[in-house]
C-alpha cells in the first residue's frame, strides 16, 4: 500500500513537473501523461505489470464523467451564442460524417469487416477538449471571429455522440440491442431529459441551501454529477452526454460558490486526466506498437487531410466561416482519451479483436496529439488567425476582468438578520467586501465592530462575474 502511494505521488510531481516544461512548446497534457504511463508500464522503465481491459475501462469511465461535467461547466455560453448552432453540428453531425469516412478507408485499406472498421470509424470519432483547451489556455490562443468558442462547443460535446455511436456498433458486433431507433432515442432523450432535471435541482438547492462548511458545496455538486450519471447509464440513456449537460446548465446559471466550485473541479479535473491518461499508457504495450505504426499514420493521415476536412466544410459551409478559419478548424481534431477509452470498451466486451483496435486507436491519439496539437499555435499565427486584444480566458466561465470591482446598494430591513448585528456578526460572505454604510446624512468607514441598524445602506463591493455576483446579492436579500 505505500508503494503504490509514493508510486502515485512520484507520478503526479512528474506529470506537474513535464507539464510546465513542455507546455512552453506547446505539447499537450495528454502526450506527457501518456507517455509517463506507457515509462512506467509492462514494456516501460518501471515494468509495472497491467494488462486489465476490464478494470481500466471502470477507472477511465469515472475520469470521463468528471472530465466532461468540467468540459460544460466552463462553457460559457454567452460567449459561445453566436457560434453555438455550427458548434452542436459539428459535435453531432460532424462525428457521424468522420466515423462513416473513416470506416470506409478503414474497410477498403485494412480489409477488417465491415462492423469492425465502422467500430475503429466510430472510435476515433471526436474530438479531445482536453488538449484543445489545455492548448488554447496555455498557450494564450485569442483566436479570431469565435473560433475558440466553437472548438470548445464542439471537442466538449461530441464525446456523447462518438460512445454513442460505438454502442451501437458493438452491440451488433455482440449480437445484441439491434433497435437502433429506440437505442438513439433512449440514449439521447434520457441523456437530455435527466440532465436537464438533475442540473435544475441542483441549482435550486444551491441557490437555496446554507450549509455551514463551504467545502461541502462541492461535494454535493460531486452527488449530483455521480448519481446523474449512475441513474442514465442504468436506464438506458448517454450517461456522459446527461453529465456534460449538468455541466452547461450548471456553469452558466446564477449560483453562490461558483468561483469556489470552478476552482475544485478544475483540480479533480487535472488529477482525472492525470490518472485516465496515465493507466491508458500503462495498459499499452509498446512492444505491440510497432505492428500498427503503417496503419495507424494512414488511417491518422486519411483523418487529417480527407475525413475532418470533409466534415468541417460540409457543415461549415452553410455558414459565414472564411476560407482560412474552415481549414483551421480543420486542423484542429485532436483524438484523445476518449477514442482510446472507448477502444478500450470494445476490448473488455470480448468483441474478437484483441488488442488490435486499442493499440490501433491509441497510435492515433498518439500521432495526432503530437502532430496537430504541436503545431496548432503556429499554425493560426501562420493563417493570421491570432486576435490580440481579446482574451480566449473570456470563452471560459472561470474568467475574470482585472479591476472590474462592482458596488450595490444593499438596505437592512427591520426584519433583516444584519439588524443590529456587528459586521463581524452579520455572517457577510469573505468574497463581499463592505465598502462604507450610509446611516441618513452620515458616511460611516466600516470596522468588524460597526453595529448595523435598520435603515442603515450598506455599500457592497464585489469582484467577480456579474452572474455570481448577483447570486449573491439574490442570497443576502432572501437571508
Amino acid at each position: 500500500m505505500v508503494q503504490l502511494l509514493i508510486i502515485g505521488a512520484v507520478v503526479l510531481l512528474l506529470c506537474v513537473a513535464s507539464s510546465k516544461l513542455l507546455y512552453r512548446f506547446g505539447i499537450p497534457s495528454l502526450l506527457i501523461f501518456l507517455v509517463l504511463g506507457m515509462l512506467f508500464g509492462s514494456d516501460g522503465l518501471v515494468g509495472i505489470q497491467f494488462d486489465n481491459f476490464a478494470l481500466a475501462q471502470q477507472v477511465c469511465s469515472v475520469g470521463l464523467i468528471f472530465i466532461m461535467f468540467f468540459g460544460g461547466f466552463e462553457t460559457n455560453l454567452k460567449a459561445a451564442r453566436p457560434v453555438l448552432l455550427p458548434s452542436i453540428l459539428m459535435s453531432t453531425l460532424g462525428v457521424v460524417i468522420t466515423a462513416l469516412l473513416t470506416g470506409l478507408f478503414c474497410y477498403f485499406c485494412f480489409q477488417r469487416s465491415f462492423l469492425e472498421s465502422l467500430l475503429i470509424g466510430a472510435t476515433v470519432s471526436s474530438t479531445d477538449a482536453a488538449s484543445v483547451f489545455g492548448i488554447l489556455r496555455s498557450r494564450k490562443l485569442n483566436l479570431k471571429g469565435g473560433i475558440a468558442s466553437l472548438l470548445e462547443v464542439e471537442s466538449g460535446s461530441n464525446d456523447p455522440c462518438s460512445y454513442m455511436l460505438t454502442m451501437i456498433v458493438l452491440s451488433f458486433l455482440t449480437g445484441g440491442e439491434k433497435n437502433i431507433g429506440l437505442m438513439l432515442l433512449s440514449q439521447v432523450g434520457l441523456g437530455l431529459g435527466l440532465g436537464f432535471i438533475f442540473a435544475k435541482v441542483a441549482v435550486l438547492v444551491l441557490k437555496r441551501i446554507n450549509l455551514e462548511v463551504d467545502g461541502l458545496y462541492p461535494l454535493f455538486t460531486v452527488g449530483i454529477v455521480v448519481l446523474g450519471y449512475g441513474l442514465c447509464e442504468s436506464l438506458g440513456g448517454n450517461g456522459y452526454l446527461c453529465v456534460y449537460l449538468i455541466g452547461i446548465l450548471l456553469g452558466n446559471s446564477r449560483i453562490l460558490h461558483k468561483r469556489s466550485l470552478i476552482h475544485f473541479f478544475n483540480g479533480i479535473s487535472w488529477l482525472m486526466q492525470v490518472m485516465l491518461f496515465f493507466v491508458l499508457g500503462l495498459l499499452s504495450f509498446p512492444s505491440q506498437l510497432p505492428a500498427v505504426i503503417g496503419p495507424g499514420i494512414l488511417l491518422s493521415v486519411f483523418m487529417i487531410l480527407i475525413a475532418r476536412p470533409a466534415a468541417t466544410f460540409g457543415i461549415l459551409s452553410f455558414f459565414r466561416f472564411p476560407l482560412k478559419q474552415k481549414i483551421f478548424i480543420s486542423w484542429v481534431g485532436l483524438r484523445g482519451a476518449a477514442s482510446i477509452v472507448f477502444a478500450i470498451s470494445a476490448v473488455a466486451m470480448h468483441v474478437g479483436l484483441g488488442n488490435y483496435i486499442f493499440h490501433m486507436i491509441f497510435f492515433v491519439s498518439l500521432f495526432s496529439v503530437g502532430v496537430q496539437g504541436t503545431f496548432i499555435p503556429s499554425f493560426a499565427k501562420k493563417l493570421d488567425l491570432v486576435e490580440e486584444n481579446e482574451s480566449v480566458l473570456r470563452t471560459f466561465n472561470d474568467y475574470q476582468e482585472e479591476g472590474s470591482m462592482k458596488l450595490y446598494e444593499f438596505t437592512v430591513e427591520g426584519n433583516s438578520r444584519w439588524a443590529d448585528k456587528t459586521l463581524m456578526e452579520a455572517g457577510i460572505p469573505e468574497h463581499i467586501l463592505v465598502v462604507m454604510i450610509k446611516r441618513g446624512q452620515e458616511v460611516i468607514l466600516p470596522k468588524g465592530s460597526t453595529l448595523l441598524l435598520a435603515g442603515d445602506i450598506v455599500v457592497l463591493g464585489q469582484n467577480l462575474p456579474e452572474d455570481e455576483f448577483m447570486a449573491s446579492i439574490d442570497h443576502l436579500r432572501s437571508s
